[in-house]
């Protein structure tokens, strides 16, 4: 067991109470955290400025070198965590052992990471669109075209309050060190392992302490990120991308609905497409929100849904240690068995049919957790409640629909893969404001571009671009 202390300001600092993070198979304690309040962070955000003026003492191209090398720290190489030390594959069974997710996908989220780091100097000039970084440290220069900009940051530190559930979206807020903005973390409660092996990789990098701080605790704690920081990234339901929506200061992360549309072009060929809608489905236990949630055609969705079931329904759960394991245990008490008795209650409405019922019950209970088993459920139109929902496990409904009314009835999608060739419909999805990130062609919704924006470019949320005049000398002595 490790005791992990409150990070302030890179400065380690012991809370008396603590919340431990535990085993969900074993039971066993595999960490103290200790708990932050927020008088804590009320003080502590008096010194944000100054997580910004350190950083801007450092060039921006020398802050990226410093990601290429924390990334290979934080892959490779054996770190501190709290009281104690943590190799990478320490890393990976901690993080399964109180996410639930299979050791061979937490390893393969630390690739992900690594990458990320590893390629941070072209995926900052494609999401400035090849900006002179320098700029955003002075705040204004000169664009390759000649024309004066200006940039303006539009806080000192990003808050973050990040999930338990899925790693992965920790490669969201890699970028921000190497823009000189400082960090304000506050850990999902079973998953404080990414956010502690990043910062100390980001240390040993070079990158000063005072740029970041961590910020354990309870619902309080993140309600504090979210009041006292003036731009914030937060992960969560549906509930609360609706309490923040309108909200230039906040931008939240929640259910993605992400889809696979089939055009009636290719719609009676949806054979060749079968293992594209699996993977999307499936891969990762379907904890992401790019995980495909929904399959929309306007026929041939009751036999999509059988073929889909036959391939998701009779996979079963596998200890975590099981490099074929493919479900995730849920780790919270009772959350398995409240999203079981939600999908049952939906499907009461009529025109609503399970494929998966022949391949066995969907719940399964063990003795410190549970897991959801994929569910395949048919759908014969948009209009029924189960057509909307996602969960994070392998779950999805295929819903018939006819393509005209597809775009409207699809609601707000994180990604959308279209399979078509009608270039009168894609031009309609091109324009789709409900759309987020769009896919033409048969591409998985799980197929991530990191040189393009996820959800929202994270330099445009940082910072405003705004008008600047300075006498010419100015302009030439920059």
């Amino acid at each position: 067991m490790v005791k992990i202390p409150v990070l302030r300001w890179g400065q380690p600092y012991e809370s008396l109470e603590l919340d431990k993070v535990v085993h969900f198979v074993t039971g066993e304690t595999l960490a103290q955290v200790g708990q932050a309040n927020p008088g804590l962070l009320t003080r502590d955000m008096k010194k944000a400025q100054r997580a910004r003026d350190v950083l801007r003492e450092i060039p921006i191209r020398q802050l990226v070198t410093m990601m290429k090398k924390a990334g290979e720290l934080y892959k490779d190489a054996t770190l501190p965590m709290g009281d104690g030390q943590q190799s990478p594959d320490d890393f990976a069974r901690q993080q399964s052992a109180s996410t639930g997710l299979p050791e061979h996908m937490c390893k393969a989220n630390m690739s992900k990471n690594h990458f990320v780091l590893s390629n941070m100097e072209r995926i900052l000039d494609c999401l400035t669109r090849g900006l002179d970084l320098e700029i955003l440290t002075r705040g204004y220069g000169m664009e390759s075209r000649g024309v004066i900009v200006s940039y303006q940051a539009q806080s000192p530190v990003l808050g973050l309050v990040l999930p338990s559930n899925s790693p992965g979206v920790h490669t969201l807020w890699m970028p921000v060190i190497p823009m000189q903005i400082g960090l304000v973390l506050k850990p999902g409660p079973q998953e404080p392992w990414t956010p502690y092996r990043m910062a100390e990789a980001f240390f040993q990098a070079g990158v000063p302490r005072e740029a970041i701080s961590i910020y354990p605790g309870g619902g309080e704690m993140g309600a504090e990120v979210v009041s006292r920081c003036q731009r914030v990234k937060i992960f969560g339901s549906t509930e609360t991308v609706q309490r923040y929506h309108g909200n230039p200061c906040v931008q939240v992360h929640g259910p993605g609905f992400s889809k696979i549309l089939l055009g009636d072009d290719v719609v009676d060929q949806w054979e060749k497409y079968l293992d594209l809608m699996f993977d999307s489905v499936y891969m990762n236990s379907g904890r992401g929100c790019i995980n495909c949630s929904g399959v929309w055609a306007s026929r041939h969705t009751k036999e999509i849904a059988q073929a889909l079931a036959e391939r998701l329904g009779p996979i079963d759960t596998k200890p975590p240690d099981d490099p074929t394991a493919g479900l995730a245990a849920f780790t919270v008490p009772g959350q398995a068995q409240a999203i079981h008795a939600s999908i049952l209650d939906k499907m009461k409405e009529d025109g609503v049919t399970d494929m998966t019922a022949k391949f066995g019950s969907r719940l399964v209970e063990k003795e410190r957790c549970a897991y959801l088993r994929p569910w395949v459920i048919h759908s014969d139109a948009p209009e029924r409640k189960i057509a909307q929902t996602e969960y994070m496990f392998p779950y999805v409904t295929v819903v018939q629909c006819s393509q005209a009314e597809m775009i409207e009835k699809i609601g707000q999608t994180l990604v959308c893969s279209a399979i078509t060739n009608d270039k009168a419909w894609e031009r309609q999805l091109i324009d789709a404001t409900n759309i987020d990130r769009l896919n033409i062609g048969p591409i998985p919704t799980i197929q991530l571009n990191w040189l393009q924006p996820h959800e929202g470019n994270i330099v445009d949320f940082l910072f405003r671009a705004r008008a600047f005049q300075a006498p010419p000398e100015r302009l030439a002595a920059q």
